[in-house]
């Protein structure tokens, strides 16, 4: 499984950016699909994950401002990213978990600054 994650960027304090991760390759049934972030000097964390019947989970940092989803026809991921601030500058990453194998991509840079 291969995973593209693409929508990060440059914003300024209090906007919006859409996080979108496409899943490629031999799926067949992909469970959990999730966010996680590396902020520089620091260790990767969870952001917000999503299992295959709906239920969602979120870092407390970011609950009430950011909104995963995902279209199982598609093998898509999403994170709507909402009221952003300096701390949530970081590297971006996809994950996606099949039966019991971690599949991560490469990441996509996230920077909120004025």
């Amino acid at each position: 499984v291969q995973l593209q994650a693409s929508g990060g960027g440059l914003v300024r304090p209090g906007g919006s950016l859409r996080l979108s991760c496409a899943a490629s390759g031999s799926i067949f049934r992909l469970n959990v699909m999730g966010w996680y972030r590396q902020a520089p000097g620091r260790q990767r964390e969870l952001v917000a994950v999503m299992g295959n019947g709906g239920s969602t989970g979120y870092a407390d940092s970011v609950k009430g401002r950011f909104t995963i989803s995902r279209d199982n026809a598609k093998n898509m991921v999403y994170l709507q990213m909402n009221s952003l601030k300096p701390e949530d500058t970081a590297v971006y990453y996809c994950k996606v978990v099949q039966g019991l194998v971690d599949y991560w991509g490469k990441g996509t840079l996230v920077t909120v600054s004025s």
